[in-house]
């Protein structure tokens, strides 16, 4: 891939999760606050559902500084250079994630 169409497909990737980590902060968390009643499982549910969107929200931050961090090796010129070991990362891997800054060896370590 081009130069221009790493960015494209980072740029829509971008959008794209800050679009749904609008969605997650926007969820409505209100419910009138969870009572733990006397009955196994009273307000599980919700406790249950607010922890899923917390660890959602946390693992969609990270693709984005993942995103940003790409982006910003696009711009300085070192895009497809390890973080880790400065080697090349492998162009099959940067076409499948292209957001990827740690060739598979140093992710992997």
């Amino acid at each position: 891939m081009s130069d221009a169409e790493v960015r494209a497909v980072l740029e829509h990737k971008r959008s794209d999760l800050l679009e749904r980590i609008a969605g997650i902060s926007a969820a409505p968390t209100d419910s009138g606050g969870i009572s733990f009643g006397k009955r196994v499982g009273d307000g599980t549910s919700i406790a249950v559902e607010r922890l899923a969107q917390v660890a959602a929200h946390d693992q969609l931050l990270e693709q984005l500084a993942d995103v940003d961090r790409a982006l910003a090796k696009l711009d300085a010129g070192t895009y497809g250079t390890c973080d880790v070991c400065g080697g090349p990362v492998p162009e099959g891997r940067l076409e499948v994630h292209p957001w990827a800054t740690r060739c598979v060896a140093c992710a992997e370590a």
